[in-house]
């Protein structure tokens, strides 16, 4: 149990990501979306291409959010389990990274990046 913890954190705070510090104050409500493709997730969880799952530069694994896409108006729900984009992609306006399924949900898969907005949910 104890090793698990240890990797746990480990995946938390050294995730591969060039500056791994989260946002701090309010998230950006808009951005650019795109989809992605990890072995595993800062969470700890394994990826799943096949889940409505995305990757935030926030540390609220577990939570859901609501991402909309600005160009159709189509909308799905996620659960956030992975910690990105790095810090130079989202300086460039990039603020959450989907999987491939739920990018699918939204935007033709070959759009590559769209605009989006963002919404929590909040679970009462």
């Amino acid at each position: 149990m104890l090793r698990y913890i240890v990797i746990l954190v480990f995946l938390v705070l050294f995730c591969g990501c060039e500056d791994n510090r989260p946002v701090v104050g309010p998230y950006p409500a808009e951005g650019l979306a795109t989809w992605y493709n990890h072995r595993h997730t800062a969470s700890g969880e394994k990826y799943r291409a096949n889940q409505l799952t995305c990757a935030m530069r926030k540390r609220d694994f577990g939570k859901d959010y609501l991402v909309c896409n600005l160009e159709n108006r189509k909308c799905v729900v996620v659960r956030h389990n992975d910690f990105g984009p790095s810090s130079s992609l989202f300086r460039r306006g990039r603020i959450i990274d989907l999987s491939r399924y739920a990018f699918s949900k939204i935007a033709d898969l070959e759009q590559g990046v769209i605009p989006v907005r963002i919404g929590e949910i909040h679970s009462e």
